[in-house]
């Protein structure tokens, strides 16, 4: 997969290339924090109530626990999250590959292991939303839906371009698949995050149809992909503008909001449900 770097020198102190550096920085960071805190998550619901033989709290939070077959779907689809959480982000950092000579294979690696979880996530993720019935609404699951479609293709994308040596198309389409693969992940963040900053539902419905839960099951994975976008534009600049003062205020808004919703998470929905299995 791909990195972020944006390295661009200026005769100001303090440029919009700095800022957007910073900005990439610090997401990243807080990124990686919920990434974890998710695996752990994970780890704690689901994986290590099956490894103890907690069968009784392990199938009480599996929505597919009354059809066996259904059962292993579900859980084939989400412990394999528990690598992609713990490893996926650091195909982003350029800085781990630079400072161990060993890290390109492993970034290999790592990334063919991410890719084909995450394709494997994305067909397992649609079986259990459109054969089980593991969703609240048609109308609220065409969003993930649509970002279980995207995820092989733009892996596809990625794949080739590796194997034909384009490295910047690849960079691309590595990004806009890890945006893809996270996209869940990403929604729980902005829905959580929502409900914290409106403390309760505010354009929201029991079953995700609502307006905002509409809009948030796009944008989960398309707002991060167009940030992207006009990060990878801002890099190719060669001078300081009011384009990239823009794009250097979104990304460090992109941050906050992803900072928001790790919090939210984590209080809202990660340490509850990982309490009530160990300590109800």
């Amino acid at each position: 997969m791909s990195s972020l770097n944006l390295t661009k020198t200026t005769g100001l102190f303090f440029s919009p290339f700095s800022v957007l550096n910073g900005a990439v920085k610090s997401w990243i960071c807080v990124a990686l924090l919920g990434q974890w805190m998710f695996a752990v998550y994970i780890l704690g619901l689901y994986a290590i109530p099956l490894i103890v033989g907690l069968t009784e709290q392990s199938a009480a939070v599996s929505p597919a626990s009354g059809h066996t077959k259904d059962a292993k779907v579900f859980f084939s689809h989400v412990l394999p999250a528990v690598i992609l959480a713990t490893s996926g982000l650091l195909q982003l950092i350029p800085a781990v590959r630079k400072r161990f000579p060993r890290f390109p294979r492993f970034h290999r690696y790592n990334g063919r292991v991410f890719f084909i979880l995450g394709i494997s996530g994305a067909l397992t993720g649609l079986y259990l939303t459109w054969v089980t019935g593991l969703r609240l609404s048609d109308v609220g699951a065409i969003g993930i839906t649509l970002n279980g479609i995207l995820i092989p293709i733009a892996i596809f994308f990625a794949w080739r371009a590796a194997i034909q040596k384009n490295i910047a198309a690849h960079q691309r389409y590595a990004v806009r698949s890890f945006f893809l693969v996270n996209g869940v992940w990403t929604f729980r963040l902005y829905l959580f995050g929502w409900y914290m900053v409106n403390q309760g539902f505010n354009g929201n419905t029991a079953t995700l149809d609502g307006p905002v839960d509409i809009f948030i099951s796009f944008a989960c994975y398309l707002l991060p992909m167009a940030l992207a976008e006009l990060y990878f534009w801002a890099k190719r600049q060669t001078k300081a503008s009011a384009p990239v003062w823009i794009i250097a205020v979104m990304m460090s808004l992109g941050f906050v909001i992803t900072a928001i919703g790790v919090c939210a998470a984590a209080i809202m929905m990660w340490w509850p449900r990982i309490s009530a299995v160990f300590f109800s």
